[in-house]
């Protein structure tokens, strides 16, 4: 059976990177003692690669002192993916992680789907 990810891409404001990685980092613990496989995070380093018609700058829209956050959480399947997505939705501890008024990335510009694993290696 073919793995299923979830993947994220949202503009973050460089000064809030520190608070961003300390909330990733809780929700990388909860995710995965509720049964995610891999959890990762990780911040633009060269987000606009020359040559590159479109990139994650152009789709993410970062403001003047933004970057962009790329992450993916990888599960066992669609169905896997669903089953812990319930239990971390209905767990106090993202409730309390994800006060949109208490954030620090603005939670209507980020971009999330789940995609199906068709080659892994």
């Amino acid at each position: 059976m073919a793995q299923y990810v979830d993947g994220f891409v949202l503009p973050l404001p460089k000064k809030n990177l520190a608070a961003y990685k300390k909330l990733a980092t809780k929700a990388s613990k909860l995710w995965l003692e509720l049964g995610a496989l891999e959890y990762c995070e990780s911040v633009g380093d060269d987000l606009a690669p020359k040559g590159c018609p479109m990139n994650f700058t152009k789709l993410a829209k970062p403001k003047a002192g933004e970057t962009v956050v790329f992450a993916w959480i990888v599960y066992k399947s669609k169905k896997h993916r669903d089953q812990v997505n319930k239990k971390v939705m209905s767990d106090p501890r993202v409730q309390q992680m994800c006060n949109p008024n208490n954030t620090p990335f603005d939670f209507k510009r980020m971009a999330y789907s789940g995609f199906e694993v068709i080659v892994k290696r």
